[in-house]
């Protein structure tokens, strides 16, 4: 297979370029560093070095998927991944944004599944999104417990 290097950069860019813009409209560092954390929270650096692989990895599996149906489903998870920030940073419902990614996560295992259909590395580079958001729900949980 042929390496579109031009479309590749493009795929990568969009997640990174919409979580960095995220990031930056809905306040969320200063937002973590305000609220009370359970003593599990990694520091708030974390965060934005994490986002960024995930992005990446993001885009690198979009790249590889090409079916319509698997679009739709990357294109939703996305959007509703990049408004939690909105909800849990700006809006500060803790619990709406549990309830959030809860819904965030369900997407991404029928990302997961529809991309394993079409390209299987594609699916599996999506398994440290899934854990990430995973941890993120119990952090997201424990935040709305705390404040």
């Amino acid at each position: 297979m042929k390496i579109n290097y031009k479309r590749l950069i493009i795929y990568v860019l969009i997640p990174l370029i919409l979580g960095a813009l995220v990031g930056l409209l809905s306040g969320s560092s200063s937002g973590y560093k305000e609220m009370i954390t359970p003593t599990f929270a990694p520091p708030g650096i974390l965060f934005p070095i994490v986002w960024s692989i995930l992005y990446i990895l993001m885009g690198v599996s979009r790249y590889m998927i090409d079916e319509v149906g698997s679009i739709k489903i990357y294109n939703t998870q996305l959007v509703v991944n990049l408004l939690w920030s909105f909800v849990f940073f700006t809006l500060k419902l803790y619990l709406l944004a549990f309830i959030w990614i809860l819904v965030l996560i369900v997407l991404v295992i029928l990302m997961i599944r529809r991309f394993y259909f079409e390209n299987k590395i594609s699916a599996f580079i999506q398994t440290p999104y899934l854990l990430w958001l995973a941890f993120a729900s119990i952090l997201s949980y424990s935040v709305y417990l705390l404040n």
